[in-house]
C-alpha cells in the first residue's frame, strides 16, 4: 500500500491558486472573424477601424438648423433619413427635417427636437431656443480611429463584441481554445440508465464534467471511463496526454491501493506541481504539468501535434469535491491557459446570515444558498448535506463560500468571499 501523506505536505488553497500561472504558458493564439469569437480571450489589443460616430448626426427626431436663426420662422428644404444625407447644403434661414442617426447638412450647427417646434406646411418655428451643439453627436466623439477599444487578456462578451463590430473591427487575435481530456476513474462506476450490480454507484462525475464545460462556453470534451487497472490507467493517460491541452480525472489520487494516477503520472512526463492541498472538502488533488516536447509516441500523419504544455490535474473521486476543483482550480488553470488578464475565480463578497464552524487545518468550501437583502447585499446561509459524496443540496445552492483556516468559528454578519455555482 502506497505510503500515507502527511498534512506538511499540503500546500493552501491561495497557494495552489498562485501555482497555476507560475507553471503554465497561454496557449498559442490564432485569427477568427469577430462573429465566431464570444466566450474568446483576445490575444492582442484591439483599436477602433474609424471614428465613432462615423459622422456629425442627430441624436433626436427633429430638425436641422444654424443656431443663430432659432429665433425666425423657417423654411424646410429638404428630408433627413438615417442613412440618406442630404444632397445640399444648409442655407440661412432654412431648416431640413431629420431623424435620429440622419447625418447634419453642411452649414447646420444644431438640431432642435420635434418637441419644440411647431410647423405649419413647409414653415417651422421653435417654442424654445436652441444652443449650437443641442442633440448633436458629433463626429469621433466616443472614438478616434485607432484609438484603443479592448485589451489583450479580455473575454469577449456579447456587449464588448457588439462594441468592436460599430467599430468596424471583423476578425480578432484570440487565444486557442484548449483541448479537454475527461478522465472518470473506477470499476464502481455505472453510467445512469444501466442496471447497478451489487457494490456499483451511479456515475456523477462524468454529466458534472461535460455539462460545467459547455455551461461555461467551451465544447463537450472527451470522457473516458477507465477502470481501476494500472494498464488501463495508464494506456487513457498517455492517449489524453498526446491529444489535449487540459486532462482533468476524477478518482485515483488519493493514497489508496488502486490510487495509480500519482505514480503513473511522472512516468509519463508529467512534472508533479503539488499533491493535497489544504481544503475541505478535496483535499487529494494532484497537478502537473508535462512540457510541450515530450509526447509518448510518434505523431502518426494527420494526428493533431501538441501545440502547448498538457497540464494534468486529478480530482477526488466525490462528486462534491469534484464540483469544487472545477469552481475553483480548473476555471484558473483555463484563464490562464486561454491568456486571461486575471486568471483566478473571480471571488465576490457577502455575509452570513447565521455562524458556520470553521476548520482549524483546511480551508472550508461551503455550498451555500444566496439572497439577497433589502439594501441589495448577498446574504448567504450554509446549507446541510456538505460532505463530498453528497450533491443534493445543489438543488438550493447559489454560491460556495470560501471560508479561511482558523480556530474560531464565523459569526453572523462577517463577509466572506464566494463564487456562483
Amino acid at each position: 500500500m502506497a505510503a500515507l501523506v502527511s498534512l506538511e505536505t499540503m500546500i493552501s488553497l491561495a497557494d495552489a491558486l498562485a501555482r497555476y500561472p507560475q507553471t503554465l504558458k497561454p496557449l498559442p493564439a490564432e485569427t477568427i472573424a469577430l462573429e465566431q469569437a464570444l466566450g474568446r480571450v483576445l490575444a492582442q489589443p484591439v483599436a477602433s477601424k474609424v471614428d465613432l460616430p462615423l459622422f456629425t448626426q442627430s441624436a433626436v427626431d427633429g430638425y436641422a438648423l444654424r443656431a443663430a436663426d432659432a429665433q425666425m420662422n423657417l423654411r424646410l428644404t429638404g428630408d433627413i433619413p438615417a442613412g440618406c444625407p442630404a444632397t445640399q447644403g444648409l442655407k440661412p434661414g432654412t431648416a431640413m427635417r431629420i431623424l435620429t442617426g440622419g447625418a447634419l447638412p453642411e452649414g447646420a450647427d444644431t438640431v432642435a427636437r420635434q418637441e419644440i417646434v411647431e410647423r405649419t406646411g413647409d414653415v417651422i418655428r421653435l417654442t424654445k431656443p436652441v444652443t449650437v451643439g443641442a442633440d448633436t453627436r458629433y463626429r469621433g466623439e466616443e472614438l478616434k480611429k485607432g484609438e484603443l477599444i479592448a485589451e489583450a487578456g479580455q473575454r469577449l462578451h456579447s456587449g464588448l463584441l457588439a462594441a468592436l463590430a460599430m467599430a468596424g473591427v471583423s476578425e480578432v487575435s484570440v487565444r486557442r481554445r484548449p483541448r479537454i481530456a475527461v478522465l472518470v476513474t473506477g470499476d464502481e462506476i455505472v453510467r445512469v440508465g444501466s442496471t447497478l450490480k451489487p457494490g456499483q454507484v451511479y456515475d456523477a462525475n462524468g454529466p458534472l464534467m461535460k455539462s460545467w464545460f459547455v455551461e461555461h462556453g467551451y465544447a463537450v470534451p472527451d470522457i473516458h471511463y477507465v477502470p481501476d487497472r494500472p494498464d488501463a490507467v495508464e494506456q487513457a493517460l498517455k492517449a489524453a496526454l498526446d491529444a489535449s491541452d487540459l486532462i482533468i480525472s476524477s478518482g485515483g489520487v488519493s493514497v489508496g491501493d488502486r490510487d495509480y494516477l500519482p505514480q503513473l503520472a511522472p512516468k509519463l512526463g508529467v512534472q508533479k506541481i503539488f499533491w493535497n492541498v489544504a481544503q475541505k472538502p478535496g483535499k487529494p488533488l494532484w497537478f502537473g504539468c508535462r512540457p510541450a516536447a515530450q509526447t509518448t509516441e510518434e505523431i502518426s500523419p494527420g494526428m493533431a501535434a501538441p501545440l502547448h504544455q498538457t497540464a494534468f490535474m486529478g480530482l477526488p473521486g466525490n462528486p462534491g469535491a469534484v464540483l469544487i476543483g472545477l469552481a475553483v482550480h480548473v476555471s484558473c488553470v483555463l484563464g490562464v491557459l486561454e491568456g486571461c488578464a486575471t486568471p483566478q475565480p473571480e471571488w465576490r463578497t457577502g455575509t452570513l446570515d447565521a455562524p458556520v464552524k470553521a476548520d482549524v487545518q483546511r480551508d472550508r468550501l461551503v455550498r451555500m444558498s444566496l439572497r439577497y437583502d433589502e439594501s441589495g447585499r448577498v446574504v448567504l446561509k450554509s446549507l446541510p448535506r456538505q460532505d463530498s459524496h453528497m450533491l443534493s443540496n445543489l438543488a438550493q445552492a447559489g454560491a460556495l463560500a470560501w471560508l479561511p483556516v482558523r480556530a474560531s468559528d464565523y459569526a453572523a454578519g462577517e463577509t466572506v468571499r464566494w463564487l456562483p455555482i
